[in-house]
């Protein structure tokens, strides 16, 4: 049976490959830090109990800040395959805690990348980076295309991508990494712009909020779905060498394409309920991002399967549920605060 190593496995992108990973039958552990609440809500339903003798997933509480355990953990797993998909990965956050971002999203690889070296397990290596390491490249974005960051985060990320490539010379190491371009999913966060619009858009339709406040509505992303972004990650690790690929869609579509979209498909029209508000634009804008994933498609025998529109009739199925059961609460006397339904 083969181990994974997750961090991030609680994220959106983590579920979905501890799903995947699962299904084809590793032995999964997941880093989680430590707080006064759980936050294990997207994973809740791959377990019933951690401690049950036939289990494959477990769950370690640990951090990236913090190089010493990260080298523990990994010599007492002893995994045969690394996801490093934990970091600070909020673009805009990034602009407000830069110096951490740094520390998390940059140097948090380099403590894995340190552990996995100093411990001399035999292990390979993903490390997530990100299409925002482009910036204001001009698109069509390649493996080839010049990194231009513009923000803290992606400049980090930058730092990461380079320090895995030093690594895989300097030490021999299966160590790849993959740039995926933005991908979205019902499990995406709610402040991340895609699922802030479904989850506003479906609580509008039921009453429950009158109006929706975003930037930069005339910036291009190259839109995916995470459960297929995933099935990557797993297959840059089943290859006989290791190498960088850029994994997306090759279609881009405006944040106000995805608005009108989402509320044509509720018969709302967005004119109606959404507002720019200059407090969501960035100090550095990026203007659009769109991935030739050629090399991915040859290489690994990799394409996308869910569509644009699939994946917004997707989400926007899920936070329909999610307004519903919020509003049958109001209705019933309850208020929502803080995602806590208190009498």
């Amino acid at each position: 049976m083969k181990k994974a190593f997750l961090t991030g496995i609680t994220g959106q992108d983590g579920s979905y490959l501890a799903e995947f990973l699962l299904d084809k039958g590793y032995e999964v552990h997941g880093l989680i830090r430590r707080s006064s609440s759980f936050n294990t809500e997207r994973i809740d339903h791959l377990y019933h109990d951690f401690h049950t003798p036939d289990t494959r997933l477990f769950l370690h509480y640990g951090d990236l800040s913090v190089s010493g355990h990260l080298m523990d953990l990994l010599a007492s797993i002893n995994p045969d395959e690394i996801y490093h998909l934990g970091a600070q990965s909020h673009v805009r956050v990034s602009f407000d805690m830069p110096e951490y971002t740094g520390d998390i999203t940059g140097l948090g690889t380099l403590r894995i990348l340190e552990a996995i070296r100093k411990t001399g397990i035999e292990t390979k290596f993903y490390q997530a980076s990100s299409s925002e390491m482009f910036g204001a490249a001009l698109p069509p974005q390649s493996e080839k295309t010049m990194f231009q960051p513009r923000s803290p985060y992606a400049a980090a990320k930058v730092y990461a991508y380079y320090i895995v490539q030093n690594y895989r010379d300097a030490y021999d190491l299966f160590a790849t990494n993959g740039i995926l371009f933005n991908h979205e999913s019902p499990r995406r966060g709610e402040t991340f712009v895609t699922r802030k619009i479904t989850r506003a858009a479906t609580q509008i339709k039921l009453g429950l909020k009158d109006k929706l406040y975003l930037g930069n509505m005339d910036a291009k992303r190259d839109w995916g779905f995470a459960g297929d972004f995933v099935e990557a990650m797993w297959l840059m690790l089943q290859q006989d060498k290791p190498d960088d690929f850029v994994i997306a869609t090759g279609e881009t579509h405006s944040v106000r394409e995805f608005t009108q979209k989402v509320f044509s498909k509720l018969d709302l029209d967005y004119n109606k309920y959404v507002s720019v508000d200059p407090r969501y634009f960035r100090p550095t804008e990026v203007d659009v991002l769109l991935g030739d994933a050629s090399k991915a498609k040859k290489a690994l025998g990799w394409k996308p399967k869910v569509t644009f529109d699939a994946l917004i009739d997707m989400m926007i199925t899920t936070d329909m549920e999610l307004a519903q059961k919020e509003k049958t609460l109001r209705e019933a006397g309850f208020f929502c605060k803080n995602n806590q339904h208190l009498a």
